[in-house]
């Protein structure tokens, strides 16, 4: 069976299922591999559950029409994918980028949303199988699309262009982030900007934040549409905050949405510069911006007795730990405490960056510390406002209510530490 043939038997069915413990009814299975899993092992499950066809690459007892067997399974998916995407022909913007990525996505698609049927990236499926979950889960009434991308190696954000070739295009910032892969912040920088070499080389759009300088470098490339507090952007925006909540001021209108942190207002700024290059009035932007409410633990402001609980444990590395700091010193109310866990994917520069973070928060107007896991716990400090726990366990033992009886209080670390599971000892 060829694509175009799997492609006709895709529109007929009621979408793609992965996972047999979600089988969509007349859904077609793809049986993916994984370092743990094999669901060729679970097709018939599937078959009996509801799904229409199962896509299978191992030999199985095939006296079952409804099984396709293919060479391999996901490259059948990221192939369906970008056959799909052509078959709609419908305008694609991709995004990428180290901080910043889903609630960049989020915010976009609640102002597109505002005039056009939009699709988006569900949570972070942004990647090899995510990307082209993404694109099957768009139909014919889909009127744009928004596709995450995220990478921790080169090459990825190439690859995942040529399944989505994109029409737009915006990075959100290079940062320090999966250093391991991408070996180093200047692998990031090259892996990120795969993005806008695929967009230039098809003559396509892209978005450009000129108030970050290695953005305004592509500033040569012809076919842009820039925002940013420069006077030679397309959309100027000015960034602003109150009570810790991130704005902008745009279009003559004062937009502060629910976001903490103001790094968030180059997100909202991103989001109000495309939605206005499609010609979305000011007024239904700043009310798409200014009613999203941030989820999974991402930036989110939690007010509870006295204290400002600023929750932003969906993931971190030293770059978005670093905003995290600046945005923490800023908040009025003390005292000031940051509980923070360790970053993952830093290769060998975790001990150097682990403990350069120890230093700056050491240094900023941060009253207490509480570092939990076992990069942070070998780090090295001599002041009083610090404690270390080699894991969450270790601090769940010690935990003292009447430490964090008031203030402001920073939860971030990687999405390994989980440490949403804070919240419940406060």
């Amino acid at each position: 069976m060829n694509i175009e043939q799997l492609h006709r038997l895709f529109l007929e069915s009621t979408g793609i299922s992965t996972d047999t413990r979600k089988i969509k009814s007349n859904s077609i299975f793809f049986a993916l591999k994984g370092a743990n899993f094999n669901a060729n092992e679970f097709a018939a499950e599937a078959l009996q559950k509801g799904a229409s066809y199962a896509v299978i690459d191992e030999d199985l007892p095939q006296d079952d029409h409804r099984f396709i067997q293919v060479d391999d399974s996901l490259k059948t998916l990221q192939d369906l994918a970008a056959f799909h995407r052509k078959h709609l022909a419908l305008p694609i913007l991709a995004l990428t980028g180290s901080n910043g990525k889903t609630t960049s996505k989020e915010l976009i698609h609640a102002a597109l949303s505002k005039r056009f049927r939009t699709v988006a990236t569900a949570g972070n499926l942004n990647n090899h199988i995510g990307v082209p979950l993404t694109l099957l889960s768009m139909t014919s009434d889909t009127e744009i699309g928004i596709v995450e991308m995220g990478a921790n190696h080169q090459e990825e954000i190439s690859f995942l262009c040529n399944i989505a070739t994109p029409d737009f295009g915006y990075i959100t910032n290079f940062g320090k982030a999966h250093l391991e892969g991408f070996r180093g912040v200047e692998g990031v920088i090259k892996g990120k900007k795969e993005l806008y070499q695929h967009i230039k080389k098809s003559g396509k759009l892209l978005f450009l934040n000129l108030n970050d300088p290695l953005q305004k470098q592509e500033t040569e490339y012809s076919k842009i549409f820039s925002f940013g507090s420069t006077p030679d952007a397309d959309v100027h925006v000015k960034y602003i905050s109150r009570d810790s909540f991130a704005g902008i001021e745009a279009g003559g209108r004062t937009i502060v949405g629910n976001l903490s942190g103001a790094y968030n207002s180059t997100n909202m700024a991103a989001a109000y510069a495309i939605a206005t290059y499609f010609e979305i009035p000011t007024e239904e932007v700043a009310k798409a911006l200014e009613e999203y409410i941030p989820q999974n633990n991402r930036s989110q402001i939690i007010l509870k007795d006295n204290r400002k609980i600023i929750m932003d444990a969906y993931n971190a590395n030293p770059s978005s730990m670093a905003a995290a700091l600046h945005n923490l010193s800023s908040i009025d109310l003390a005292p000031k405490i940051a509980i923070l866990g360790d970053m993952f994917e830093l290769g060998a520069m975790a001990k150097d960056e682990h403990q350069q973070l120890v230093e700056d928060y050491e240094n900023a107007d941060i009253d207490k510390i509480y570092l939990i896991g076992s990069n942070f716990y070998n780090t090295t400090s001599s002041s009083g406002k610090v404690k270390k726990f080699e894991s969450f366990e270790d601090f769940k033992e010690w935990f003292q209510p009447s430490e964090f009886n008031a203030g402001s209080i920073l939860i971030k670390g990687s999405r390994g530490m989980a440490l949403e599971r804070v919240l419940d000892l406060l």
